[in-house]
């Protein structure tokens, strides 16, 4: 079994940006890091985020039938992370997955083994990658900001990098730190 890290953050913070450059940049000599497609319920945006999208009826029937390992409401929108997370996990696969931090206390206790990263930017660069982005209305953008105002820190991660200079510094520091969990883990 490997290790499932959980990346949380505000928005904007740059978590899909780190998990790109964490998953280009893994060593070949290890087993390969795995991201799954998140199932969301808003229509298709390919040009910012990769994602399966799916109405609200589909979604709760695929929650029914119990297909997500983890799954989570948040600003209007059902969020899930389908079950083959297990099976990757299982094969020796590290997982890395953009969540919401509300679901962190039940996703510890799903998986007792998993680390949390929080990914820490000042607001202001928030807020600048929130608006510059464009993907939500005003009303969205605001609760995003509010948000992100309220939540500076995440005492209750295991790791916490900072990502508001280089991505690619960011990005190596990440990697370290998963490549450090998954050796310590292929080691119990």
């Amino acid at each position: 079994m490997s290790r499932l890290f959980l990346i949380v953050g505000n928005s904007g913070s740059g978590k899909d940006s780190l998990i790109w450059e964490v998953q280009k940049n893994f060593p070949k000599d290890m087993k390969s890091i795995k991201v799954p497609k998140r199932v969301i319920t808003r229509p298709p945006s390919p040009e910012t985020e990769d994602f399966e999208s799916a109405d609200e009826s589909t979604f709760l029937k695929i929650k029914e039938k119990g297909g997500f390992a983890l799954d989570w409401h948040i600003y209007n929108l059902y969020y899930g992370v389908r079950k083959n997370i297990e099976e990757w996990l299982a094969e020796g696969h590290p997982v890395l997955i953009n969540v919401s931090r509300k679901i962190i206390d039940m996703a510890r206790d799903r998986y007792p083994d998993l680390r949390v990263i929080f990914v820490k930017v000042p607001y202001e660069i928030t807020a600048q990658r929130i608006k510059e982005r464009g993907r939500e209305n005003e009303e969205k953008m605001k609760a995003r900001l509010e948000r992100a105002r309220k939540n500076q820190d995440f005492p209750s991660a295991d790791f916490t990098v900072d990502n508001s200079g280089d991505l690619e510094t960011a990005g190596q520091i990440l990697m370290d730190y998963i490549i450090s969990e998954v050796k310590q883990a292929e080691k119990q």
